[in-house]
């Protein structure tokens, strides 16, 4: 059976393990923050979020269209604003299948199943493939646009699969299917190729005149 889960749709795509900082500040979400707050057990105090396909995280009209395929996240930090608004980090810990979105609440609610990380033997060459590309793009984006990754890449495939897809600045769709890939194995595959793709459009852009630069409508952000 689903559980029940307060949600907080975002215009973003979230991973296991990732840490992710939220100024608070709608009615609805401060409402969410405070329900929390009241859980006496601070690994109790968790929320789902899925990326909304079309519409607004905020607003009257709010989300139209939502994926599917989520993220459960742990509040772990909250500072309280005086004008009533939350400063809040929150860990995603594993995925979820959002069954139901129900309204008409204080918060969203969602009837929502934990998604379980299938078990994979990642082949090495699998793992030294896509720590080779990422390590190419991370030198071509520092040169443009800083470091994409602050620190080292972990050992575990899993680990290493969900640090990949955090740290590509993918469209939406494809930072969807990141996550919606059914092992590391296939993440790890998924994100080599799209690197690739990646800098494979970027050498296109740098080797160009600046006058073509200025024409073309791709861009590494």
């Amino acid at each position: 059976m689903p559980d029940e889960l307060p949600m907080f749709p975002l215009n973003a795509v979230l991973y296991p393990g990732v840490s992710l900082p939220l100024h608070v500040f709608e009615d609805r979400y401060r409402a969410l923050v405070q329900h929390l707050l009241q859980i006496e057990d601070p690994a109790e105090r968790v929320f789902g979020s899925v990326a909304i396909r079309e519409g607004y995280e905020v607003g009257d009209h709010g989300a139209q269209s939502l994926f599917r395929t989520g993220v459960r996240l742990q509040l772990t930090d909250v500072e309280s604003n005086p004008d009533g608004t939350f400063d809040i980090v929150a860990v995603g810990r594993d995925r979820i299948q959002l069954d139901r979105l129900i309204g008409g609440g204080e918060f969203p609610v969602g009837e929502v199943r934990v998604l379980p990380e299938l078990p994979a033997d990642v082949p090495a060459e699998v793992v030294e493939q896509a720590r080779a590309t990422f390590a190419a793009y991370r030198a071509v984006v520092r040169n443009i646009a800083g470091d994409p990754l602050s620190g080292e890449l972990p050992q575990d495939p899993g680990f290493l699969s969900w640090t990949l897809a955090a740290c590509s600045p993918l469209p939406l769709g494809e930072r969807q299917e990141l996550l919606e890939a059914g092992d590391a194995t296939e993440r790890l595959l998924l994100v080599t190729d799209l690197l690739r793709a990646e800098l494979r459009a970027m050498n296109v852009i740098l080797s160009l005149p600046a006058t073509e630069v200025a024409r073309t409508r791709w861009s590494p952000n």
